[in-house]
């Protein structure tokens, strides 16, 4: 079993990639929801890779009140002023081959998230001093990295993991876009795949979550119009309704017992006030019978949806029966001798397969308990 302390790793073992802010934003409106500079990390590639670019989208929730971001402005998700200097570049962001055989020389960048709606808004709300400029924010960075090169990409890859796994996905078109014809643009959607799911007490929290986000960022106007012209706008943020649309090659990677989903979306201490789920929200290894087969429904649910999906040869699935949540920037979850694996393939290696088209990437996992190579995250209460 895996803590999730694994996250944390010595500074010796990966490069410390510095954070530069995009002096150029300001004058764009593109700032953080506490008005500061939005910023990114960037490690040049080389050699074979110099003209390939991955641009991660970093994740971290979403704020749905305008109490939830006001605190959030106090912290590295919605203020450049609290990020991190430096970060490790571990996973698909990795510059060692041993560790990323297909990315490790391309020039990789991590674009970091303090707008708390996805990199999608763009309004504001002046009483409360909130600034919700991800959908700028977006754009400032791709002009300062087209300036630096990928302009003359000749492959480029835009990830994200998370609520940066869902603004892969809204803004994966938009990335196709900015390059010509003879570059290969894919998307990879990293634990982005957040199902409209009914949680144990029946309601929808995920959902209603989305509604306040779109109410509170005004995001009407800014999801995709092929989707708000047949749903309503909350049900435009959940990408069962988006993905069939998306004309860029897309690859959905997630776990299908998601921890996240299944601690803020499926059984949320609101859903549950007597605390039933406490332990199995916490550990999969403790929940019951009729708790794993509620998770067993939620399974067989996003099987289902992302079924017509993975028809075309253009795009690529990869969901195992996982407890876990952001598989691609952990080390030993991307590209290590027990990474996960399905039917025998592992995620680096499904990807590397997917985007450079060597093979086999539709592949959807047996039911829990059949994976013996899951890195599961338990969290401690």
């Amino acid at each position: 079993m895996f803590q999730t302390e694994s996250d944390v790793y010595s500074d010796a073992k990966f490069p410390m990639v510095g954070l530069t802010l995009i002096q150029s934003a300001a004058a764009k409106g593109a700032v953080c929801l506490d008005g500061s500079l939005p910023g990114y990390h960037f490690h040049r590639g080389s050699g074979s890779g110099a003209r390939n670019w991955l641009v991660q989208l970093e994740g971290g929730g979403w704020c749905d009140t305008i109490r939830n971001c006001a605190y959030r402005k106090t912290t590295r998700r919605g203020s450049s002023k609290y990020m991190e200097k430096q970060i490790p570049f571990t996973g698909i962001l990795s510059d060692k081959a041993a560790e990323n055989p297909d990315f490790y020389n391309w020039n990789r960048v991590k674009v970091r998230y303090c707008d708390g709606g996805s990199f999608s808004g763009d309004s504001e709300n002046k009483a409360a001093q909130l600034q919700f400029r991800g959908k700028r924010i977006w754009l400032a960075a791709m002009e300062e990295l087209m300036a630096k090169g990928m302009r003359q990409a000749k492959q480029a890859l835009l990830s994200g993991c998370s609520a940066g796994g869902l603004a892969a996905i809204l803004r994966c078109d938009d990335f196709g876009n900015m390059f010509s014809l003879s570059t290969r643009v894919k998307c990879l959607s990293d634990a982005g795949f957040f199902l409209d799911a009914i949680d144990v007490s029946g309601g929808r929290s995920l959902r209603r979550l989305y509604a306040g986000l779109v109410k509170l960022q005004n995001l009407e106007t800014k999801l995709p119009k092929d989707c708000v012209n047949r749903l309503n706008p909350t049900s435009c943020l959940f990408p069962q309704n988006l993905i069939n649309q998306i004309k860029t090659p897309l690859f959905i990677l997630n776990a299908a017992y998601d921890s996240w989903q299944i601690q803020e979306s499926l059984a949320p201490i609101s859903a549950d006030p007597s605390g039933s789920w406490h332990d199995c929200r916490l550990n999969y290894a403790k929940c019951s019978t009729s708790q794993i087969h509620f998770l067993q429904g939620f399974r067989n649910r996003m099987v289902n949806l992302v079924k017509g999906f993975g028809k075309p040869s253009k795009n690529g699935v990869f969901l195992n029966s996982c407890f876990a949540h952001c598989q691609t920037e952990r080390y030993d979850t991307w590209y290590s001798k027990n990474s996960p694996a399905v039917k025998n393939k592992g995620i680096a290696v499904a990807v590397g397969d997917w985007y450079f088209e060597r093979g086999g990437a539709k592949l959807i996992d047996c039911a829990y308990p059949c994976d013996k190579t899951c890195h599961n995250l338990v969290f401690r209460g």
